[in-house]
C-alpha cells in the first residue's frame, strides 16, 4: 500500500481528534503484548500484572523527566516522518503494519501534557532534515493533538507561531481546536472567537465556526442553534446539518429535534424559517435512511412531524436511501402523502432500486396491493427496465389501468428503447399509437 506524507499525517490527525480504541481480538493482543509492554516500560507506563493478556490503555502517568520524555516522542515522530519521506521519494510501498504503527505511536503521544507538547513542537520545528511541508504538517499535527486535551493551550501555541504555517494547515488547527473547546466549554470558545475574529479573519471563517457548532451540538444542541446567531452566521444547510449530524443515539436525536423546533419558533422571517426547516428535516431524513425502516419510522411517529415536515422528510429520503428496504419506504410514503405529492418520491426510489436490483424490485411489485402507490411504482419500474428489457417493461405497463398514466408510461418506454433494436421500436410505436 503506497502512503504519502499527507496520508500518514491524515491518519494521525483523525486519531488525535476522535481517538481509535484497540479492538483487536484477544489472540492478536497476546501476540503484540510483549512488544507493547516493553515500549510501555521504557516510557514509564504501567500495565496490570494480574491480567498480562489484556492491554491497558493508559491515560496519564507521572514522569521523572518531562523534557526527556517529550523529546523521545518527538524523535519517534520525526523518525516516522523520515521513513515516510523515504518511501515517498523512492515511490515505494509501506508494509501492511505501517498504519498500526501510527496508531500505536498515537497512544504514546496522547500521554503528553501541554508543557510536553510545546517541547515536542519545538523539537519538530528545529528538525533540519525534514522538508518544509513535512515540518509544517507535523507541527500542525502536534498542535491538534494538544487540542484534543487542551484546546485553549493549542490555540495559544498556534497564535504565537502563526508565521510558521501555511493557511490550509492553520485553518485545520484553528478549526480542530475550537471544535474541541466548544464541546467542553462553548461559551469560552465563543468569547475567544469574538476577541480574535478581526485579528485572524482568514482562519476564523464559516468552516471554523461550523466546527464550533458541531462541537457544541454533541452536548447541547439548543446552544448550538443559538451559536448560529452569536457567531453571525446564516442558517445555511451545511450549518443546520452540522448540528443534526452530531447526534449519535435516539436520545440525542430527540433532544436535537426539540432544540430545532424551539429554534424554529424564534424565527420571524418566513423564508428563513422554511430554509431552516428544509435543511433540518433533510438532515434528519438522511440519518434515518442510514438506519433500518423500523427505527426510522418509529422516530418519525414519536416526533409528530407536521404535514410539511413529512413531505420534506420524504423528499430528502429519496436522495439518501440506499438499502434493501426501499419497498417498505415506498409504501410508507404512499400512506403518508397524497398521491400527487408522493408520486415523484416513489418514482425516484423505485428507479434507484430497479437500477440496483431489478429482480428484487420486480418481486416486491407483485406483492403490493393495487392502488396509486403500485401504479406509480409500476410506471417507474417499466421505464427503468425498458433500456434492457423492453418486452418485460411493456408487460408491466399494460397492467396499469387504461388512461393517461399508462399512455405516458408506454411513451417513456418507447423513448428508452434500446437504440440497437430499431425494428422492434418502430413496431412498438405503431402498435401503441405513439406519436
Amino acid at each position: 500500500m503506497k502512503i504519502s506524507i499527507a496520508a500518514a499525517i491524515f491518519i494521525l490527525l483523525v486519531t488525535a481528534l476522535i481517538g481509535i480504541p484497540h479492538h483487536q481480538r484477544l489472540s492478536e493482543q497476546r501476540e503484540k503484548y510483549a512488544k507493547l509492554a516493553a515500549d510501555a516500560a521504557q516510557l514509564g507506563l504501567s500495565v496490570d500484572p494480574s491480567r498480562p493478556d489484556v492491554l491497558i490503555r493508559i491515560t496519564k502517568r507521572e514522569r521523572k523527566d518531562k523534557e526527556k520524555d517529550a523529546k523521545l516522542v518527538a524523535a519517534e515522530l520525526i523518525a516516522l516522518a523520515k521513513e515516510i519521506q523515504t518511501i515517498e521519494k523512492e515511490d515505494g510501498e509501506s508494509d501492511e503494519t505501517f498504519q498500526q504503527r501510527l496508531m500505536d505511536f498515537m497512544d504514546r503521544m496522547m500521554l503528553l501534557d501541554s508543557s510536553e507538547q510545546k517541547i515536542l513542537f519545538a523539537e519538530v520545528h528545529s528538525a533540519k532534515d525534514l522538508t518544509d511541508q513535512t515540518r509544517q504538517e507535523l507541527m500542525g499535527f502536534s498542535i491538534i493533538s494538544l487540542a484534543s486535551e487542551h484546546p485553549q493551550a493549542a490555540l495559544a501555541l498556534f497564535t504565537e507561531s502563526l508565521d510558521l504555517f501555511e493557511k490550509n494547515i492553520g485553518e485545520e488547527v484553528v478549526s480542530s481546536s475550537l471544535a474541541k473547546w466548544a464541546k467542553d466549554d462553548p461559551m469560552a470558545a465563543l468569547e475567544w472567537v469574538k476577541k480574535n475574529s478581526a485579528k485572524f479573519p482568514d482562519l476564523i471563517n464559516d468552516d471554523t465556526k461550523n466546527s464550533m457548532i458541531s462541537g457544541a451540538a454533541s452536548h447541547d444542541p439548543k446552544l448550538a442553534f443559538q451559536l448560529i446567531g452569536e457567531l453571525g452566521m446564516q442558517a445555511h444547510h451545511s450549518t443546520i446539518a452540522t448540528i443534526i449530524d452530531a447526534t449519535r443515539t435516539p436520545e440525542e436525536r430527540a433532544a436535537t429535534f426539540a432544540a430545532y423546533r424551539e429554534h424554529l419558533a424564534t424565527l420571524s422571517d418566513e423564508s428563513v424559517k422554511m430554509a431552516v426547516m428544509d435543511s433540518a428535516i433533510s438532515a434528519f431524513a438522511h440519518n434515518s435512511a442510514k438506519e433500518n425502516f423500523a427505527a426510522g419510522t418509529k422516530w418519525v411517529a414519536e416526533s409528530n412531524l407536521t404535514p410539511a415536515e413529512i413531505e420534506g422528510f420524504s423528499n430528502s429520503l429519496t436522495r439518501s436511501l440506499d438499502n434493501n428496504e426501499s419497498g417498505k419506504w415506498v409504501e410508507w410514503i404512499g400512506e403518508k402523502l397524497p398521491p400527487d405529492k408522493a408520486a415523484n418520491n416513489i418514482k425516484s426510489l423505485i428507479g434507484k432500486w430497479t437500477e440496483k436490483d431489478y429482480q428484487a424490485a420486480g418481486k416486491w411489485l407483485n406483492t403490493v396491493p393495487a392502488g396509486p402507490t403500485k401504479n406509480t411504482a409500476i410506471s417507474s419500474y417499466a421505464e427503468t427496465i425498458a433500456e434492457y428489457e423492453p418486452a418485460s417493461a411493456t408487460q408491466w405497463a399494460m397492467t396499469l389501468p387504461p388512461g393517461k398514466d399508462r399512455d405516458q408510461t408506454l411513451k417513456n418506454i418507447y423513448e428508452n428503447w434500446p437504440k440497437d433494436d430499431t425494428a422492434a421500436k418502430d413496431a412498438f410505436q405503431q402498435e401503441h399509437g405513439i406519436k
